[in-house]
């Protein structure tokens, strides 16, 4: 369905907001919205994570009686659970929400790992909260279409929460968002260098999306093995957590998280536990492209903000900042002088190469060789 007619349906339900995580089986709506209102505007937000959406949905509809449209990936819905029963429900305060979620892990169809489960119990789960669900395919005939938002529209009047869930490929668009920033040097250059800079029994733990597919590459490119990383495939935002309880446990090791901003955002609390707990063996390591490039590009919320203010504010005593090889390579070097909790924010350009692998290992075989290399 092409997502001009998708979005003249929601115009008739009276939705006037958007907000969201973008999604990569939702790029034309995520396109559509940019192009149209940008990504920080009165009409579209996008979010840090998917609870914050439903959090601005909830105060659009309190300031202005109107319901919103809330946009996910299917892997979001644990973030917007608590919110979803907590705040909308009709048990609650009776607040409606439109969401469209992008259907990754569909039973039936081949996909990453992380997305298997939560493909299997996505629309139980909706369904499980009370957000009566209707799943959008290439095939979906124009009138069910018109009777699905007839019955969103139906829904929202009496205070209730509905969801349309799009299959791979329901929705099209004829024009294409391009999304850029000004930097230079490539997010798998500066990872390279980082593994350069770091010693040979150091252990990485990388965020969800292609900086755990660009580590898993470069390790083969330099002949080794992955016995010494954690690659994040799923729960994004989790990154940091996951290499603190590394480094707490294990206070031999250097432990380094390789983190992006949208990840980092999406669960900012944990620069501040990670910078109390002032742990010299952890480096944070913020890969900065302003953008959500592994699901298409769409900005970051709060893509202006300054990570490395923001470390020194949560309290990290080491904090370096580089935007090009020469600056990367002395902060590197400082780096592993410095003392205390450390932090290190690489700004990045956007994009990746169109040959970029997968992991060819699982996620349980990579748990068990590093489990080997931690003893």
């Amino acid at each position: 369905m092409e997502v001009k007619r998708f979005l003249d349906h929601v115009d008739d339900l009276g939705i006037d907001f958007f907000t969201g995580v973008p999604d990569s089986l939702l790029a034309p709506l995520c396109d559509t919205l940019y192009l149209r209102y940008g990504s920080q505007g009165e009409r579209h937000i996008v979010a840090a994570n998917e609870g914050n959406a439903v959090g601005l949905a909830a105060g659009h509809y309190i300031a202005s009686g109107r319901p919103a449209l809330v946009y996910l990936q299917n892997s979001g819905i644990g973030n917007a659970v608590n919110p979803i029963a907590s705040l909308l429900h009709e048990q609650v305060y009776g607040i409606p929400c439109l969401f469209v979620v992008g259907w990754r892990g569909e039973p039936g169809l081949h996909d990453e790992p992380q997305h298997k489960f939560q493909g299997m119990v996505t629309v139980e789960t909706l369904e499980l909260m009370g957000v009566k669900t209707f799943v959008l395919e290439k095939e979906t005939a124009p009138e069910t279409v018109g009777e699905y938002f007839a019955r969103c529209g139906e829904l929202l009047a009496q205070g209730r929460c509905a969801a349309i869930v799009v299959r791979k490929g329901a929705l099209t668009c004829e024009e294409k968002a391009v999304y850029r920033n000004a930097n230079t040097m490539t997010r798998e250059r500066a990872l390279e260098l980082v593994l350069e800079g770091a010693g040979a029994e150091d252990i990485f733990v990388s965020t969800t999306g292609k900086a755990s597919r660009e580590l898993f590459e470069l390790r083969e490119k330099r002949g080794e093995d992955h016995s010494h990383d954690f690659l994040t495939v799923g729960s994004m935002g989790h990154a940091l957590m996951i290499a603190l309880g590394v480094a707490v446990d294990k206070p031999q090791r250097t432990v380094w998280c390789i983190d992006g901003d949208g990840a980092a955002v999406m669960h900012l609390g944990g620069l501040v536990i990670a910078a109390g707990m002032a742990r010299e063996n952890l480096i944070h390591v913020v890969v900065n492209n302003t953008a959500h490039e592994s699901v298409g590009g769409m900005p970051v919320a709060a893509g202006q903000a300054d990570f490395s203010a923001l470390a020194k504010a949560a309290g990290y005593r080491s904090v370096f900042q580089a935007a090009d090889e020469a600056a990367l390579r002395q902060a590197l070097a400082a780096l592993k002088a410095a003392p205390g909790s450390r932090f290190l924010e690489i700004h990045a350009a956007l994009g990746s190469r169109k040959d970029l692998g997968r992991p060819t290992t699982t996620p349980r075989e990579n748990l068990d060789a590093l489990r080997k290399t931690l003893g």
